[in-house]
C-alpha cells in the first residue's frame, strides 16, 4: 500500500523536488502540494495524506501554526518538519505542534525518505543533531506556552521592545548590538509572523501581551 503524501513548501524546487525523489521510490504517491499556511491546511483536511511534509517558514501562516491546525482538524495526517531551521525554538515549537518528526533539508535523500516512512508509521523521527535535544525535551518538564513560538529568544525580545514603542536605534542601545542586526532581527521576525508594517507587529504583539 502506497505512503500519500502532502509537500508543504513555498519554494516550488523543494516541491518538485521531493515529487521527483518520492516519484523514483516505490511505496509513495504524493497527493498534493501546497506553497501556503492556509494551503498546507487545507490539503491535509480534505487530502487526508497519510504525511504532510511542511517547512516552518511558510507564507500565509506559518509552518507551527499549520502544524498546529492540522493536528487538530486532521489528527490522522502525520506531520513531517522539513526546514533550513535547526535552533532549539523551532524544534520544540514544532513538537509542541504536534509534528512526528523534524529533518532538516540539507539531510541526504534517503533519510528524508525514511523519516516519511517512519512517521506515516505513527514514529516519531528526528535527523541527526535534532534527536539528542528532542530526547532532552520528551524526557524534561513540559515548557510553559508562550507567545509567537517560531521565534528565537532573542527575536521574541526585540518584538516585546516594539512593542512597547521602542525604535531601532533605542533597542540596539537596549540590546548592545549594532543597528543592522536590529534590522534583520525585525525582518525574520516580520516574515514569521506574516506582517507587512511595524504597526502590525506591535498589534499582533500587544494582543499577545507583550510591550507591557
Amino acid at each position: 500500500m502506497s505512503v500519500r503524501v502532502v509537500v508543504a513548501d513555498d519554494h516550488a524546487v523543494v516541491r518538485e523536488g521531493l515529487r521527483a525523489l518520492l516519484g523514483a521510490v516505490e511505496g509513495y504517491t504524493i497527493v498534493g502540494t501546497a506553497a501556503t499556511g492556509r494551503e498546507a491546511v487545507r490539503a491535509a483536511v480534505t487530502l487526508r495524506p497519510d504525511v504532510l511534509v511542511l517547512d516552518i517558514n511558510m507564507p500565509d501562516g506559518s509552518g507551527i501554526e499549520a502544524a498546529r491546525k492540522v493536528t487538530r482538524e486532521a489528527p490522522g495526517v502525520a506531520v513531517l518538519m522539513l526546514t533550513m531551521f535547526d535552533d532549539d525554538d523551532s524544534v520544540f515549537a514544532a513538537m509542541r505542534a504536534g509534528a512526528l518528526g523534524y529533518v532538516l533539508k540539507g539531510a541526504d535523500p534517503e533519510d528524508i525518505i525514511r523519516a516519511i516512512s517512519g512517521v506515516a508509521a505513527g514514529n516519531a523521527v528526528f535527523g541527526p543533531g535534532i534527536a539528542q535535544r528532542a530526547i532532552a525535551y520528551l524526557s524534561g518538564p513540559r515548557p510553559p506556552d508562550t507567545p509567537f513560538e517560531s521565534l528565537t529568544p532573542r527575536e521574541r525580545e526585540v518584538l516585546d521592545l516594539i512593542a512597547a514603542g521602542l525604535g531601532n536605534t533605542a533597542i540596539a542601545a537596549r540590546l548592545r548590538v549594532s543597528p543592522n542586526t536590529v534590522a534583520n532581527h525585525i525582518s525574520s521576525v516580520f516574515a514569521k509572523l506574516q506582517v507587512a508594517s511595524r504597526a502590525e507587529a506591535i498589534i499582533k504583539a500587544r494582543d499577545a501581551g507583550l510591550g507591557h
